[in-house]
């Protein structure tokens, strides 16, 4: 479990009583100082006048709007974790959730084993850097502006490739599933399409080494999903083969071993 010269203040925000202490009395065993608060007001007075290390906060609020009580709470406080809980339908929320300042979100139901975990991860991931950046060895991302750069080196990448990228980034040395990349860029229907993730993937891969010239940073996982690792020792990546990145186009869109994905035809961020 993550370790502090003392506990970690986290703030529940969720109107279901008997979720939030079940919430509460779970990360209290593990040694977290828990505060819960049972509507987005009471939640804001909390995060202004207390440091939370992380704030988890339920989009469904019936006081007020998830994404309003977001917006208050990050206004209240910079440097905390904020992650946001929401039901599988909404899509289109956790999407405005993450630009309005949540670092990660979980979706119902979930375990109570999962939730610590993101908790954890969340307090890993704390560091003195802005929350607009995000580092990891020649990478660097700003998340407001949305350039990537490695080595100095602007990417050209996509709005897809750019969502990718964070999302592998924030989980730095763990496994991304791919229904996880499916649900953080909106597009479920993916999840059982995996050619269309691999084809985004693949060329994310080669705008990271350069053509091939500098080191690979996103790995596959047979059956598994992508990790992002950095390894300044390990050689450039041999060139994707031709087969990978089969292209036609077709109209507005693009048909990339088979399947037709619109999207694939972004202009670079």
């Amino acid at each position: 479990m993550y370790e502090a010269a003392r506990p970690a203040k986290v703030l529940v925000i969720e109107d279901d009583v008997v979720l939030s202490r079940n919430i509460q009395q779970w990360l209290a065993e593990s040694d977290y100082v828990c505060s819960l608060a049972s509507d987005a007001a009471a939640g804001v007075k909390l995060v202004e006048s207390e440091d939370f290390s992380v704030v988890i906060i339920d989009l469904t609020l019936e006081d007020e709007s998830g994404l309003a009580a977001l917006r208050r709470v990050r206004e209240a406080n910079q440097s905390a974790s904020v992650l946001i809980l929401t039901p599988l339908e909404y899509r289109q929320e956790r999407l405005a959730g993450l630009e309005a300042g949540a670092d990660d979100f979980l979706l119902k139901p979930f375990t109570l084993n999962e939730l610590q975990a993101r908790v954890e991860a969340a307090l890993l991931r704390l560091t003195t850097r802005p929350k607009s950046v995000l580092e990891v060895g020649p990478l660097l991302m700003d998340l407001t502006s949305r350039k990537a750069l490695r080595n100095g080196r602007p990417l050209a990448l996509t709005p897809t490739e750019s969502r990718i990228l964070e999302v592998l980034m924030r989980r730095f040395g763990t496994v991304v599933t791919r229904s996880m990349l499916s649900e953080f860029l909106w597009q479920p229907e993916w999840a059982g399409v995996t050619n269309v993730i691999e084809v985004h993937i693949n060329r994310l891969r080669a705008k990271l080494s350069n053509g091939g010239v500098e080191s690979q940073m996103i790995f596959t996982l047979r059956g598994s999903g992508y990790v992002l690792r950095w390894n300044p020792d390990l050689p450039p990546p041999p060139p994707p083969p031709p087969s990978d990145l089969v292209e036609l186009e077709f109209g507005s869109a693009i048909v990339a071993d088979g399947v037709v994905e619109g999207d694939a035809t972004e202009e670079s961020a």
